[in-house]
């Protein structure tokens, strides 16, 4: 949907500020690289029973709460729909979390408040263009979602980064352009009392352990 786009595009954009403000390099045709590392290797244990020799499997541990919890969730028509969306859009939300943590440096060692309102704004674009035509793709729900799973893997709100990095006006304006499609950047993620934010939280924690 066009209106989903536009306000997560936004929002998107200004939470993940600069991420792209290295010039994109030049495209040239890929050559085929040759391989230089050695094959893998793997180690297999095992133990010898009599003329048995057993295979010692380590597997990953697995909370059964909480894929209980998942299973309760994918029995319903909707609970799949959710994983879904979650799946979709959680990518991004960490996106938005790692480009953060890298921002603290560059920012900090930005010359001048000028200075850095140029690098936002020189990532805002290279962003939006790196992301329009997936963003483009997103529907209402999961632009929701996408908002409140940037406040879980943040601890901000959608509004709060945006005030942050690009200032109260433009968190201002978009707040309001959010608004009028629905959308709410100040949406705070609270899985202790919202049923729904639980469900995404389950999704989420089981995606981040590779377990779904």
């Amino acid at each position: 949907m066009k209106k989903a786009f536009l306000v997560i595009a936004l929002m998107l954009a200004s939470a993940t500020a600069f991420c792209q403000f290295i010039a994109r390099p030049v495209n040239r045709p890929k050559a085929n690289p040759v391989s230089t590392e050695e094959p893998k290797k793997s180690v297999v244990y095992a133990r010898i029973e009599g003329n048995d020799t057993i295979l010692i499997v380590h597997l990953p541990e697995v909370d059964i709460d909480l894929m209980s919890r998942y299973f309760q969730i994918t029995e319903t028509r909707q609970g799949r729909r959710l994983v879904s969306n979650v799946r979709k859009v959680y990518p991004y939300a960490k996106l938005a979390s790692d480009k953060l943590q890298e921002y603290d440096t560059i920012l900090a060692n930005a010359d001048s408040d000028a200075e850095r309102r140029r690098l936002m704004r020189q990532a805002e674009d290279e962003l939006s263009e790196q992301y329009t035509e997936e963003l483009t793709h997103l529907t209402f729900t999961q632009g929701a979602i996408l908002i409140r799973l940037i406040d879980r893997e943040t601890g901000n709100t959608s509004y709060k980064l945006v005030q942050e990095l690009r200032g109260k006006v433009r968190a201002f304006f978009y707040q309001g352009f959010a608004r009028l499609w629905g959308y709410n950047l100040k949406a705070e993620f609270d899985p202790k009392n919202d049923p729904e934010d639980e469900q995404i939280d389950v999704i989420a924690t089981l995606l981040e352990r590779g377990q779904i």
